[in-house]
């Protein structure tokens, strides 16, 4: 997901760049071309990237190669009509621009940086996006299913293991999680703020100007509740309930979701795609609803530990983790390196079996839970082995067999996709 962030995020300034230098063209591949500033551009970030000189021989001809193989995907992308609609295209442009805000802290700031206004600059990147997504869909078309044997996989062992070499520490983990509950008595008190809200709507307020002031959603409060064109199945099933059941123009009822109160408004409806506005009224817990969930756990881990239950049977009955509770709670592995600090914290206290205290778990803004952590396995960092780590390897040489098939295909489009080189 990195790779594909910052990818994106050189695509679109690559893209307003090149318009900004007097260009030549560099190289043709079918109905594309290259240009000098966007070679230039691609070598210096490349450079940057490495702390390399972007003057280092063979460096400018490896860059181009790569356009040039970008270019024949999109090529074939194109023969093979792929399609990439245009809601998909505006989702990935939103989250490029979302990333855009939180990495320079504000919408006013990556205009300020971008020299022009956030409708601008998707406006100026919407074609290139949606190239990019047409490459992106041929090349998951044509290799999702290509990986190695067991064989294969032996065999890149032995070939790479010494390029391999020291594999991480690890650890296997596992946890029980759960949410706070608010009282009833609490919950009423949010749910009438936003009844109050909503009966100051339909007496004539300025939607915008409520979602700025007291919407709870900081994703989307600061454009007036706007939350854009989104497809079916991204929102929660009750707001998206209430929601596909508007007309355009026409705000809904006080809407609850497991985050809070929602007032909607159905801006517009393009097929199975929505345009709304949204005001959020959260469901904050107490002190009390705090203390029940950390007494919760803590009775859950003592029963664990006087081998009344085990973790697994507990989490399958009590974790409120649903991506993980049917798999007796079970996180995954990972290196110690891949934890966050408050994880890592918590793991690299605990020794094979140990279960941790209830600890504070922190989701999003003001969201949060409490969970208990199982330690199942810790592997100390260690030369690469075939047995020990067979999964890593097999994910290396899966890769390793993607990269040469799709060598493979690139030099069959060189052969069928007209191209040619201008320096």
């Amino acid at each position: 997901m990195k790779f594909k962030i910052m990818f994106l995020s050189m695509l679109i300034v690559c893209s307003l760049h090149a318009q900004e230098v007097i260009d030549k063209i560099v190289a043709v591949v079918d109905n594309e071309i290259i240009m000098q500033s966007e070679l230039n551009f691609q070598i210096n970030l490349f450079a940057a990237q490495r702390q390399l000189d972007p003057n280092t021989p063979g460096l400018k001809d490896k860059i181009l190669n790569s356009i040039i193989e970008e270019k024949l995907v999109l090529a074939q992308a194109e023969l093979d009509s792929i399609v990439v609609g245009e809601d998909e295209v505006e989702q990935r442009l939103d989250y490029q621009i979302e990333l855009f805000k939180q990495q320079y802290g504000s919408k006013e700031r990556v205009e300020q940086i971008y020299g022009m206004s956030i409708d601008r600059i998707k406006r100026e990147s919407r074609d290139e996006v949606r190239k990019q997504l047409m490459i992106q869909h041929l090349r998951e078309k044509k290799f999702a299913t290509v990986e190695a044997t067991r064989r294969e996989t032996e065999e890149f062992f032995s070939n790479y293991k010494d390029s391999i070499g020291v594999i991480p520490e690890k650890v296997n983990i596992y946890h029980i999680y759960r949410n706070p509950k608010t009282s009833t008595e609490a919950k009423l008190k949010f749910k009438r703020k936003a009844e109050e809200l909503l009966d100051s709507l339909k007496a004539g307020v300025d939607f915008e100007i409520l979602a700025r002031k007291y919407s709870e959603d900081p994703g989307s409060s600061a454009a007036g509740g706007d939350l854009g064109f989104v497809k079916k199945g991204v929102f929660y099933p009750e707001f998206e309930a209430a929601a596909y059941a508007l007309k355009e123009g026409e705000l809904s009822g006080v809407v609850e979701s497991p985050v809070g109160f929602h007032i909607i408004q159905l801006i517009e409806k393009r097929g199975e795609s929505i345009h709304t506005r949204h005001i959020l009224v959260k469901i904050k817990t107490d002190e009390d609803a705090d203390l029940k969930t950390i007494e919760f756990l803590s009775e859950v881990r003592d029963t664990i530990i006087n081998s009344a239950a085990t973790f697994a049977e507990m989490a399958k009955k009590y974790s409120e983790d649903e991506d993980t509770k049917a798999f007796g709670g079970q996180l995954g592995n990972f290196y110690l390196n891949q934890l966050d600090k408050n994880m890592l914290e918590a793991v690299s206290k605990l020794k094979e079996g140990d279960i941790s205290f209830p600890r504070r778990i922190d989701y999003g803004t003001g969201s949060y839970g409490y969970h208990i952590i199982f330690l199942k396995e810790r592997v100390a960092q260690h030369q690469a082995d075939l047995d020990k780590d067979y999964t890593e390897i097999k994910s290396l040489a899966d890769d390793y067999k993607k990269q040469q098939k799709y060598t493979e295909w690139i030099t069959e489009l060189k052969e069928k996709i007209y191209w040619e080189v201008r320096l």
